[in-house]
């Protein structure tokens, strides 16, 4: 066992690839194209590409175990062998996929936001059978590859806390159990990890315990102390370094302190020094240079809270506040930026940098005399800043709105309706792609874009949907597409981040004041309305996801960032109507993922982000029907600020989780129309019509039959046409077979 830790690392580092190789190669292997040989040739070239990278920049200690085919929570849940048994009978890279995206006979697991970010990671699923035994394999396998290159690393996992705090119980696990309660089952496993890592030579391993920075109760604080009194005690094992990011440590820091691990990790960007003198005779992995946003870091703030930090800690080594995965590769590689905002922004090899950088300042800074302290955070969270939020006009009370929209629109009861986009063909991003090369003239372009929304539309009118959309083909994600066309915003050409799987974005920068030009979605709304007597949605994104999903300037209040965009988006609301836009849907699926860790700022985050939609939505009249959309998001805990968006329609997340959160009473409660997704489109697996019919009988047990909405869990995008044509088609037929049992048909 060692206690020297290098000077500065990074916790971890993006694996997609630069240029998404890690998504083609996925995509290519999940359609039969490619073997899994090449699957892995791929994965291992791009881990020989990083570590070589952060070995050239001068980085101290280089991570591995961070790379992973699909997810890192995943990743752990394999390697303790904790893989529910409907999963086993296939091969092993093929019950990981299972797990992840499902087959044909069976569903994948459940999968929702890792804490405030827009990164998904898929929950593991324990109850009482479950037989936890090592599978080692991943995580050696790239230690011996570095090592073939020269390279010493350090493994990184989701600790044994934070795996099980995240994960689910079992279906068939009795009342009252919990998965910590295989606490020290699964600490057992992690024991043998770490002697066989000693047995390997490693010096030191990093076990992520980011669940410990929100409020814990005692029993989980106990469950820490022993979890880690367990492990510390090992005779044969590297030295521990304990990673918390995402916000300050709080209760668990003493706690944590106590225990003898060798190293714990602090987020000193959304966490302060206050406390640290705990830390006493530890390793402090001190994180200045942030992993959330994209902004170069003050060099002059970063080195007074490592010196802060110096004062107590055994030694300080220089970090990233949490892992480079939510950040692109490389600023330098994006050229058509300006280059004063250029200069103003760090990537992940920037930040890297940044990180060797401060830790040379720190080493050539003799220690102050007076020591320069933070009693609060460096940058406070983002979400918990509380400006006055200006005014909105109040809509007419619902019962007034509804009245209103049933005599204009006319819709059956259990009406069918999708989220908004439709697959992006091949030739879609082909086409996009030489647009902006300046290879495809404009207008071509356009006649692509009609004409595809000619296809979607008359698809829906064949299948039967009550309200349509256009499908959404000229947009190449959510939020860029709204930020191409705002004031204040940026967008990259290669800034890809990871969002789950072989999904990626690229988040806009937000740098500036926000402000809208002129209408963005009216022209393709109106068209596609035009084509059909029935009504077609306008598409919009609400102001909380725009700026959730974008890297937000950072000298202003996040709030008032967010008004900003609030007027852009009830400006369009206007515009649409004003064209004859019946239904209006405003998504805000990022509403929970920013809710602040803490409970003491949550319910001032959810104060003003309510009220910023209500801003952006008040200016529709009442037979304008308004829609929102919440997935993937754990909403089944805000149903209650969901509920004061006042959306006509709010349509959630369902079918993935099977169905939870129709047992929620506030759904009950739900005064307005409510669509519980009835099939899950993160997979390839397409539901058969008894299993949407079984959905949507348990939504008309939970809710009024009159305020069941029928829909997908969220867009369509990633699918293929033959899914969702065969889907949608299920759902239709469902839906229909259900108003013909009700009288209503």
């Amino acid at each position: 066992m060692t206690s020297s830790f290098p000077a500065s690392t990074v916790l971890g580092y993006p694996r997609i690839g630069p240029d998404r190789e890690l998504k083609r190669a996925l995509e290519s292997y999940w359609d039969g194209h490619s073997t899994w040989q090449d699957l892995e040739r791929t994965g291992a070239a791009l881990r020989e590409q990083a570590w070589r990278r952060l070995h050239a920049l001068g980085l101290g200690a280089l991570p591995s175990n961070t790379f992973s085919y699909y997810d890192h929570v995943l990743d752990t849940a394999v390697m303790l062998g904790a893989v529910p048994a409907r999963y086993q009978a296939v091969t092993e890279q093929d019950a990981y996929f299972a797990m992840a995206r499902g087959t044909d006979a069976t569903p994948p697991l459940r999968m929702t936001k890792w804490f405030d970010t827009n990164y998904h990671y898929i929950v593991p699923e324990i109850g009482p059978d479950v037989r936890f035994q090592l599978a080692p394999g991943k995580i050696l396998g790239e230690i011996r590859q570095a090592r073939a290159l020269g390279l010493e690393t350090r493994p990184v996992l989701v600790g044994p806390v934070t795996f099980l705090l995240l994960a689910e119980a079992a279906a068939d696990a009795p009342p009252g159990f919990a998965p910590l309660d295989r606490l020290d089952e699964a600490v057992e496993v992690y024991a043998s990890l770490l002697g066989v890592l000693a047995a390997e030579g490693v010096g030191w391993v990093q076990l992520d315990e980011p669940a410990l920075v929100a409020d814990r109760t005692e029993a989980e604080l106990a469950a820490v102390r022993s979890a880690y009194g367990r492990l510390g005690s090992l005779t044969e094992r590297p030295a521990l370094f304990v990673a918390s990011y995402f916000g300050p440590l709080g209760e668990a820091l003493p706690v944590l302190a106590a225990t003898p691990v060798e190293a714990v990790g602090v987020d000193l960007v959304r966490g302060g020094t206050r406390g640290l003198e705990a830390l006493a005779g530890k390793t402090v992995v001190a994180g200045v240079v942030s992993g959330r946003d994209v902004w170069r870091t003050d060099r002059e703030r970063a080195l007074a809270t490592l010196l802060a930090v110096r004062e107590h800690a055994a030694q300080v080594v220089v970090g990233t506040s949490c892992s480079l995965l939510h950040v692109p590769y490389d600023v330098e590689r994006e050229e058509d930026l300006d280059p004063a905002l250029r200069r103003r922004l760090a990537f992940a090899e920037q930040k890297a940098a940044e990180v060797v950088e401060l830790a040379g300042l720190l080493a050539a800074t003799p220690a102050a005399r007076t020591p320069y302290t933070t009693d609060g955070p460096v940058a406070a969270d983002p979400a918990t800043a509380d400006p006055c939020m200006p005014p909105a006009s109040a809509r007419s009370p619902y019962e007034v709105r509804a009245a209103a929209q049933a005599a204009h629109l006319r819709l059956p009861i259990l009406p069918v309706t999708t989220i908004g986009s439709f697959p992006q063909t091949g030739e879609l991003r082909r086409a996009r792609a030489a647009v902006a090369a300046g290879e495809l003239d404009e207008a071509a372009y356009e006649s692509l874009v009609r004409a595809e929304i000619e296809r979607v539309v008359a698809l829906q009118e064949r299948l039967g949907l009550d309200v349509l959309v256009h499908g959404e083909p000229e947009r190449n994600d959510m939020v860029q597409y709204f930020a191409e066309h705002l004031d204040g915003f940026a967008v990259t050409r290669h800034g890809w981040v990871q969002s789950y799987g072989s999904r990626c974005t690229r988040p806009p920068i937000l740098y500036g004041d926000v402000r809208r030009r002129e209408p963005i979605t009216v022209r393709w709304t109106r068209y596609a309305q035009s084509l059909t007597s029935r009504p077609v949605k306008g598409m919009l994104t609400g102001p909380v996801t725009i700026v959730a999903w974008s890297f937000a300037r950072d000298d202003l209040p996040l709030r008032d960032v967010v008004v900003q965009v609030a007027d852009a988006v009830r400006d369009e609301v206007r515009d649409l109507e004003a064209a004859g836009v019946s239904v209006i849907q405003v998504d805000e699926p990022a509403l929970r993922e920013l809710m602040p860790l803490r409970r003491r700022d949550q319910d001032a985050y959810l104060r003003w982000a309510v009220d910023a939609y209500r801003r952006a939505t008040s200016g529709a009249g009442d037979r304008t029907q308004l829609h929102t959309h919440l997935c993937y998001s754990d909403a089944d805990e805000i149903l209650a600020a969901i509920d004061a968006l006042d959306a006509d329609v709010t349509s959630i997340e369902s079918a993935r989780s099977g169905g939870r959160i129709l047992g929620e009473p506030a759904v009950r409660r739900f005064g307005r129309g409510l669509g519980a997704g009835v099939y899950d489109i993160h997979s390839p697996r397409v539901p058969g019509a008894e299993e949407v019919e079984e959905s949507l009988r348990a939504a008309a047990r939970a809710l009024p039959a009159g305020r069941v909405w029928v829909n997908p869990d969220c867009g369509l995008k990633t699918r293929t046409y033959d899914q969702v044509e065969a889907a949608l088609a299920n759902v239709v037929r469902a839906a229909r077979h259900l108003r013909e049992e009700l009288g209503a048909g």
